[in-house]
């Protein structure tokens, strides 16, 4: 079968959906002939990736953005479930954060995704599975799959605020205000971890402001917030950013961008196959949320285990 691109037209401010008819001559190009098919409605991906693995499609290519690439991982992963377990990923970057394409390594140029694709070299992809408590049981799965980043705490805060902020702000200036706001009601979870890495298995109580459960490096439009994860190692990396006061909190995470924010003591970093989370100070619950692969997703507790090699992934 030919390769099928699903396509997120409202990916990159819309931006996708505009150019996407004067981006397809250098894709067939590339690639030869493709199958397009547009989403139409949140989680539309998942069910067209499913569905397409089902069918023994051999590649699927997420056009758009992070979540874009997240609904279709979970599309794929639904259909290996069932038996499909061929169907290998691209990713044709289009959205405004690009943070897994860049653990690909993968230049943020429509011909450079394109030759990942032609050349034919893959990584076995690691993929999280997590099963956590839902807000609105209509709008979220109670179980899903990410194959970046999953956070809680602030990370998910400022996305409900993101969600809420007026879009005429445009996207940088919305995401700057959510992110102020999210610091300034932010909390610190007491949270009850236990922790399983090669078979053993530990509990810590871990008090933080923000924790990330890291399979990529970058979150958050290019913050490096786990520079030592490799998406096809077997583990987790697991950054808990501190309890600081918000004003120190503020000054220790700016230095993600650079990655040298490992380096304070204020930040812990271990490593795991498996974790389960839950938040010992209840009051906070409302204020201490999920961030996965950039989306909403609901609050603890959570179950967070990791499928070694999972996926076959185009990369440069």
């Amino acid at each position: 079968m030919q390769p099928l691109l699903i396509v997120n037209p409202r990916s990159g401010g819309g931006r996708t959906g505009e150019t996407f008819e004067q981006m397809r001559d250098p894709i067939e190009r590339a690639l030869g002939p493709v199958d397009v098919v547009l989403t139409e409605r949140a989680r539309h991906a998942t069910d067209l990736a499913r569905e397409a693995a089902l069918a023994g499609r051999q590649t699927v290519v997420a056009v758009g953005g992070d979540g874009s690439v997240h609904e279709v991982v979970n599309g794929l992963m639904q259909g290996r479930e069932q038996g499909a377990k061929s169907t290998r990923l691209g990713v044709i970057g289009q959205g405004t954060g690009g943070d897994f394409r860049k653990s690909l390594e993968i230049e943020h140029r429509l011909d450079r995704y394109c030759a990942a694709i032609a050349g034919g070299k893959t990584r076995a992809l690691d993929v999280g599975r997590f099963s956590h408590a839902v807000e609105d049981p209509g709008a979220a799965p109670e179980s899903a799959y990410f194959v970046n980043i999953l956070s809680i705490g602030l990370g998910g805060l400022v996305d409900r605020y993101v969600a809420e902020t007026t879009k005429s702000l445009g996207g940088t200036l919305a995401y700057f205000a959510a992110s102020l706001r999210g610091l300034l009601d932010s909390a610190v979870g007491v949270l009850a971890c236990e922790i399983r890495d090669n078979g053993t298995t530990r509990n810590e109580q871990i008090s933080s402001r923000s924790m990330a459960i890291c399979n990529g490096r970058f979150f958050g439009g290019g913050m490096q917030v786990a520079p030592m994860a490799k998406i096809d190692d077997g583990h987790f990396d697991v950054v808990d950013l501190g309890a600081a006061p918000r004003l120190k909190f503020a000054a220790v995470s700016s230095k993600m961008y650079s990655g040298t924010h490992v380096h304070h003591p204020d930040v812990k970093h271990f490593r795991c196959d498996r974790i389960h989370i839950d938040l010992l100070n209840p009051d906070v619950r409302d204020r201490f949320l999920l961030d996965v692969d950039g989306e909403p997703f609901g609050r603890l507790p959570i179950t967070i285990e990791l499928i070694p090699h999972a996926l076959e992934v185009f990369s440069a």
